[in-house]
């Protein structure tokens, strides 16, 4: 009884090893740290390895490594480890429903039921053909009230009429990010954390490192639309993620907002 017990116990051990792998594994994707986490999980393999086949010496030498490695690490992975940490801060134990959704084991409790995504998308299209600026963010799971407050409070439905008014360059909100949540606009004129990334080309001013800098601190997603060429960019995890037509970012939307 006590060994069938144990191997239960060793199942679940192995099935929330291979759930928090793959969750840091998503925290991590296209980002330049993928190639650090599929390096240190390679590593680790090896030092397991030489354990069990009792080669001391590389053993030893892995281990310390590893050992090491570990302060370094939370400098390499500050901004994950903060975004992981958010997403765990802002999770409701007291809802099953809510931490499911969290994790997204739930696909239908999620915003895709409630945020007008194509009423937002078809402003953004309409701005971006009368070159007008606009920077939107949408939550996801990630509370957002730390930002929200440097702006003005709102609470209007989502349509597209609304959207585009808020960023007519002669309206007194169109300066700042709109804030989104399950298909109200909460606030407008907000000020967003600007990210430092030294990667971002310069041709991208300062409403994208605004859009990457709240993409990188929470699980939210952003739309710019450039003043300058028109087009809209949609930003998620602080990086561009880039589509092919208005179609492909309506199925994105889609997807990370169920």
């Amino acid at each position: 009884m006590s060994f069938l017990e144990l191997r239960i116990l060793d199942i679940i051990d192995i099935l929330l090893v291979a759930i928090l792998l793959y969750y840091v594994y998503r925290l991590v994707k296209g980002s330049a740290a993928i190639n650090i986490f599929i390096g240190i999980v390679i590593i680790y393999l090896v030092w397991k390895l030489t354990q069990l086949l009792q080669m001391e010496m590389l053993s030893s030498i892995l281990g310390q490594f590893i050992g090491a490695g570990m302060f370094a690490l939370i400098v390499v992975f500050q901004q994950e480890i903060r975004k992981f940490l958010l997403m765990v801060g802002s999770t409701n134990f007291g809802s099953k429903r809510n931490f499911l959704r969290q994790f997204k084991f739930n696909k239908n409790n999620g915003n895709q039921l409630e945020t007008d995504f194509k009423s937002i998308i078809k402003a953004c299209q309409k701005m971006g053909q009368n070159n007008t600026g606009a920077l939107i963010v949408i939550k996801r799971n990630t509370n957002l009230d730390f930002i929200k407050s440097s702006g003005d409070s709102m609470r209007i439905k989502v349509n597209q009429p609304i959207v585009e008014s808020i960023f007519y360059p002669n309206s007194p909100l169109h300066d700042g990010a709109m804030i989104i949540e399950d298909n109200t606009i909460t606030a407008t004129r907000v000020i967003l954390p600007v990210s430092n990334d030294r990667n971002i080309p310069l041709r991208f001013g300062l409403r994208h490192r605004a859009a990457i800098g709240i993409t990188e601190k929470t699980d939210a997603v952003a739309l710019v639309v450039s003043e300058e060429t028109g087009h809209t960019s949609y930003i998620k995890d602080g990086s561009f993620d880039l589509y092919d037509d208005l179609e492909e970012l309506e199925k994105k939307l889609e997807e990370d907002l169920s």
